[in-house]
């Protein structure tokens, strides 16, 4: 089981420490695997994994712990169960689970070991020769800028902190002209933001591909046409409610595989940093076993 190293604050602080007793409760050997930063984690979580016989990989946080779980068993049989305890939990809301409440959880890890859980599809990105997995979803233009933004403050905490970051980006913001490779078509598109989405959810629920489906071995490439400030505010609360999507600067279609080009423009997955574009991203199908 491994921990988020930064869940030291707040209600979660105890989540590894009361899911690590429900799971030995339950009669299983549970190791709990911890460092000082998500990097040493990370190894720790691959040492793991390579040296010994494990049943399930459970993360406990949010959709930065799922990104590293995710990326250390993609492509694999041994599953990976999520105990929610982030700020987001785009993951685990995109998968039906239970947030910020551990036992529940707990629970429904438990029952889904005994079941096999599903199978789901992973996006794969590339950036400057790396190549990485995501379940959620890509974000190239203005969302991640916010992330990127967001990101770079020690405070506000929790959900509020990306809000403001999104009106203090919004002041600045220009469109982006993006060269779109989509399925082998190339077109040039203006746009405020592109998304590549295997999930539903940005931001801690805004559900921006709301039909969206992880295990239908296809990607929902999400576009935003420029508009204005304006125009933006009065579309930006239909998204949590997924309602925005027959607004005529939206556009969503279904591919396998995208290239996105653009200057000046960072790319995040799962709310983790990819790097600069250009990336080129395809579905992987069935590639992750997860307890849901």
């Amino acid at each position: 089981m491994a921990i988020n190293p930064a869940a030291s604050f707040g209600r979660t602080r105890h989540a590894g420490d009361h899911a690590a007793a429900q799971f030995r409760a339950a009669g299983r050997d549970v190791v709990v695997l911890q460092a000082g930063n998500y990097l040493n984690l990370r190894r720790l979580v691959d040492q793991t994994l390579a040296g010994a016989a494990v049943a399930a990989l459970v993360v406990v946080g949010g959709d930065g712990m799922v990104h590293l779980g995710v990326n250390a068993l993609a492509g694999g049989e041994v599953p990976l169960g999520i105990v929610p305890s982030g700020t987001g939990n785009d993951v685990a809301r995109l998968l039906g689970l239970p947030l910020h409440d551990t036992p529940a959880a707990c629970r429904l890890i438990l029952g889904a070991m005994a079941s096999g859980g599903r199978r789901i599809d992973a996006g794969r990105v590339t950036a400057d020769g790396q190549s990485t997995f995501f379940v959620g979803v890509l974000s190239a233009g203005f969302d991640a800028a916010v992330n990127e933004r967001a990101n770079s403050w020690r405070w506000p905490r929790g959900k509020s902190r990306y809000n403001l970051a999104m009106l203090k980006e919004l002041g600045s913001f220009r469109r982006i002209d993006y060269v779109v490779t989509a399925d082998n078509v190339t077109w040039r598109q203006p746009a405020l933001l592109i998304s590549v989405a295997n999930g539903q959810y940005i931001g801690g629920g805004m559900r921006i591909t709301p039909d969206a489906s992880p295990d239908d071995g296809l990607l929902d490439l999400f576009v935003v046409k420029p508009l204005s400030r304006m125009r933006f505010l009065m579309v930006f609360p239909k998204v949590f409610a997924g309602k925005h999507t027959s607004h005529a600067a939206v556009e969503i279609q279904r591919v396998r595989t995208v290239r996105l080009e653009a200057e000046g423009v960072v790319a995040y997955a799962d709310g983790e940093r990819i790097g600069s574009l250009p990336v080129d991203v395809h579905v992987v199908p069935n590639a992750l076993r997860v307890l849901a």
